[in-house]
Order: C-alpha cells, then sequence, then structure tokens
C-alpha cells in the first residue's frame, strides 16, 4: 500500500480538488477511449523521443485519468500508474477494460513511492503535477530510486517566468507579472474557462499551486543524477498571436505556459 497522508494538507487540499475535478468531467479527468496505436504515439510522443515501447516498464506518476496510461500500453509497455485520486484512477481502470489491456494502479503521494521496488522502470512520464507540492526535491529523489540506470523521466512542469499569470492579467500593453520570482511560492488562481463547465457542475476548488523557479528544477534533477536531454517549450493548442489580448489563445502566444524536460538517470555519471 502506498501511504497518503491524513495530516498533510496538501495532499488532501489536492485530494479534494481532483476530486471535484473528476465529478464536472473536467478535461485533464476524461479517458482517451478513442486511441489506436498511431493516435497513442502521436499524443505521448510526438518527436518519437521515447523509442521503442514494446515491453519497457513505464510509470505513469501522478497520471491517472486514463489518459497517458491507455497510449502507453495501446503501444505495448507494462504500464503502472500512481495518483493520489481515487477518482482518476478509475479512469485508468477503465480504460484497461476497454482497450483489453492490463493497467496495473495505486493510489499515494507522488512524494513518497516507498511501496515501489528500486530499479524497476525504464521510463517514468509525469505529466503535469509538480506544481502541486512545494518541494521538488522530494520528487526527484523518489524517482530516482525506482527508476533503472539509463533509464527515462519525462516530466512537465510550469512555465515558472508566468506561473499564476493567466489571460485576465492583460493591462492594455501586455501581461503584468506581479509575483516575486521565488521558489515555493504558493500561488492560488481561477481555471481557465476551458477546464470544464461551470453551467453543468458544482464549484471546483481553486488551483493551489507552487512555484518552482527554473534552476530549482534543472539542479533538483541533476543532483540526483538526472542528465537532461532536451527541454521543450509547450504552448496551449493552436496559440494564436491574431488573437484578441486578454483571450487564453492571445496569452499562450505570449508565454508558453508549460515546459517538458527529457532527462536520462545516469548516476554512472555523476558518482
Amino acid at each position: 500500500m502506498f501511504r497518503v497522508n491524513p495530516m498533510d494538507d496538501i495532499s488532501q487540499y489536492n485530494i479534494k480538488r481532483w476530486r471535484a475535478l473528476a465529478e464536472a468531467n473536467a478535461l485533464f479527468t476524461r479517458p482517451r477511449l478513442d486511441l489506436t496505436p498511431t493516435t497513442a504515439r502521436a499524443m505521448i510522443d510526438p518527436q518519437s523521443r521515447l523509442g521503442d515501447l514494446r515491453g519497457k516498464r513505464v510509470l505513469c506518476l501522478a497520471g491517472g485519468g486514463g489518459q497517458q496510461s491507455a497510449a502507453y500500453a495501446l503501444l505495448g509497455a507494462d504500464v503502472t500508474v500512481v495518483d493520489l485520486s481515487a477518482e482518476q484512477l478509475e479512469r485508468d481502470r477503465q480504460v484497461a477494460t476497454h482497450y483489453k489491456v492490463e493497467i496495473k494502479t495505486h493510489q499515494g503521494d507522488m512524494r513518497d513511492l516507498s511501496a515501489l521496488p528500486k530499479d524497476t522502470f525504464d521510463l517514468v512520464d509525469q505529466p503535469y503535477s509538480i506544481n502541486f507540492v512545494p518541494d521538488v526535491g522530494d520528487i526527484f529523489s523518489q524517482v530516482a530510486r525506482i527508476i533503472k540506470p539509463k533509464g527515462n523521466y519525462r516530466v512537465m512542469c510550469a512555465n515558472p517566468f508566468a506561473a499564476g499569470m493567466t489571460e485576465r492579467d492583460w493591462n492594455g500593453d501586455g501581461y503584468t507579472m506581479k509575483r516575486p520570482y521565488q521558489q515555493g511560492e504558493r500561488i492560488v488562481y481561477e481555471d481557465q474557462e476551458w477546464v470544464y463547465d461551470r453551467n453543468e457542475s458544482a464549484p471546483v476548488p481553486r488551483p493551489q499551486e507552487f512555484r518552482h523557479t527554473l534552476g530549482t528544477v534543472i539542479n533538483g534533477l541533476v543532483e540526483n543524477g538526472f542528465i537532461i536531454r532536451e527541454l521543450v517549450d509547450v504552448v496551449a493548442i493552436n496559440p494564436d498571436i491574431q488573437a484578441g489580448p486578454g483571450t487564453w489563445d492571445h496569452f499562450t502566444a505570449v508565454a508558453p505556459p508549460w515546459f517538458v524536460i527529457y532527462s536520462v538517470y545516469r548516476p554512472d555519471v555523476f558518482s
């Protein structure tokens, strides 16, 4: 069993929020029931960085929801999902039944992977989640223990320079940066309109996230034995610089909201 510390306010807030997001049928909670091997590859590896996944042991870390897990399983990987949300893990079980594949699910905190054996996974794929906790070192050290030497770690994070900013920060001339660039700063803001239908759901707790400076993320990976292969700027779907200022499309064309970091675990290099 994985540990979900009932005394940890961060875990409890995230559990509550993702339960509400699942009930609201938010975009990130909708299982992918329409995939083929071709579209699965395009979804998780559009640049073919990850190679042949058949037989590879893949951990979707804090990646419940029946999206990445379904894609990896369709490509022949041996998939495990660890997520804090019971509702999100239920979607992974749903896609496993739908595609007639095996997906192992465990409810637990990404900061404590002690229930997983050491040197187990060829690939750890962590979609947007490290910004839900204040210390990335807790996560990176856990991943370093359970990933195989020369295993790949793909992790997504917020653009730290734009964390907490939205299209609502348009000031008539640009997007105003109002917060200090400070590691671990707690940021609470409003969900985007496209995340879920406000007219069809009960109120959802606002996102509570923590800024991780770029230096903290990069140095944290290196300190735990990871070599950076590539950093990719990720913008929203079809950002439009010609869109009206103060819209999500315009904002994401000005400031990419996310980064994806591809790294390889090479403790032998750093030793």
